[in-house]
């Protein structure tokens, strides 16, 4: 075995998850996942695919009318890059989920030996995929004030990013975080890379989970995007997923918008990954999209409630710091007077009361000392109820 990946480090967050297995009393908020299950038309789409025999491979890239759909949708929430789906199209390839895009992503792009420059904390898939190709990976940390907001450093950033990076990889609105590129930030990024000729990859998976103060969830709100600012041949990849805003993480379905010189190439690259996602997930997928519009800014405002029920409780503790995500489905947060060994702690959540949170520290050294809690709760009295287990076992 190539000692890279016998060197990778097991999940922090499904280690934690592991010791509460068996517990049915424990209230999990460990993993990025809504507690609602799929809508059912989507559901019912699939069911109807495979009863009609869909069971075959499908195009690389996905189906057309997959792609034409991913295509209208980007045009509508992006209207600054253009308001044609057809120009989009040749810039969307289906992908076996979000994580598989961004593998692809990486490696159509990164030679061992290259640099690659990530922004954390960060889902660990985002440093431990350019690694698994042999890359050297350097970090740049965004760093928390007093009230528990985060911050990038841009400068530090830049200066991060030299001729010798070929990669820059940047998740926003972040996970674990929920800390949110401004349109400054990014134009200031971009035009850094173009200098440098450093790819960006940017994971937005959660563009259109975005709270921003005094705003509503329009059918099209998102968070600002790197797609917005850039032409199509930038040096740029942006990875998107069916997972969150969709409730389809089981599902396992994302996309990738590209260069267009860059597409063929990819589909190339699928086939020697997946050769495709399946085709009764694609429907699935194609209802969902038809839905959009109807089903996602409702999505948004529960997960907004849930958001702040849960902020406005953690807040009324003393000792803790947080601070509102902009973005994101977490609450990033600290406890005074719990230490650094977060992994520790967070099993002894689990164990003593009854409650499931993912380590900061699986998300970087910079992470380390923090809890990540999943607001994405239906239901915002369960968000509650773990309030007040925390607030039992603080002693408070």
């Amino acid at each position: 075995m190539r000692s890279v990946v016998a060197a990778l480090e097991e999940s922090r967050i499904r280690e934690v998850a592991n010791a509460g297995l068996g517990r049915p009393v424990v209230l999990r908020f460990w993993f990025g996942e809504s507690d609602e299950v799929t809508p059912e038309v989507v559901r019912a789409a699939a069911i109807a695919s495979l009863q009609a025999g869909e069971t075959f491979y499908a195009h690389n890239l996905g189906l057309p009318e997959l792609r034409e759909a991913i295509a209208a949708y980007m045009a509508h929430t992006h209207p600054a890059q253009s308001r044609q789906a057809a120009d989009w199209f040749g810039r969307i390839a289906v992908t076996s989920g979000g994580v598989n895009g961004l593998m692809l992503a990486a490696q159509a792009l990164v030679d061992a030996g290259d640099e690659v420059v990530v922004v954390e904390p960060a889902w660990p898939n985002l440093v431990a995929q350019p690694r698994i190709l042999g890359a050297r990976v350097r970090t740049v940390s965004l760093a928390p004030d007093a009230y528990g907001h985060w911050r990038l450093d841009l400068s530090a950033l830049l200066g991060a990013i030299t001729p010798a990076t070929r990669l820059l990889v940047v998740n926003s609105p972040n996970n674990p975080t929920g800390w949110t590129l401004d349109a400054r930030e990014q134009a200031a990024i971009l035009a850094h890379c173009r200098g440098t000729g450093t790819w960006i990859v940017a994971d937005e998976v959660y563009e259109r989970l975005y709270y921003p103060d005094g705003e509503g969830a329009g059918d099209a709100a998102c968070a600002p995007s790197f797609l917005d600012l850039a032409q199509p041949e930038d040096r740029l990849i942006v990875a998107h997923s069916f997972s969150k805003s969709f409730l389809m993480t089981g599902w396992r379905l994302g996309w990738l918008v590209l260069p267009p010189s860059l597409t063929h190439a990819l589909g190339k690259l699928v086939e020697y990954n997946t050769s495709c996602a399946p085709v009764f997930v694609q429907r699935g997928a194609l209802a969902a999209l038809q839905q959009a519009h109807e089903r996602v800014p409702p999505l948004v405002a529960r997960f907004r409630q849930g958001r702040d029920t849960l902020l406005a409780a953690l807040t009324a503790l003393p000792g803790v710091q947080v601070a509102p995500p902009p973005g994101g489905m977490y609450v990033f947060f600290r406890l005074a007077g719990q230490g650094d060994d977060d992994l520790a702690l967070a099993k002894q959540l689990v164990r003593e009361a009854g409650l499931g949170l993912a380590p900061g520290s699986a998300f970087g050294d910079a992470g380390r000392g923090w809890l990540r809690w999943c607001f994405a709760s239906r239901d915002p009295a369960r968000l509650q109820q773990g309030v007040d287990r925390l607030r039992e076992w603080l002693r408070l």
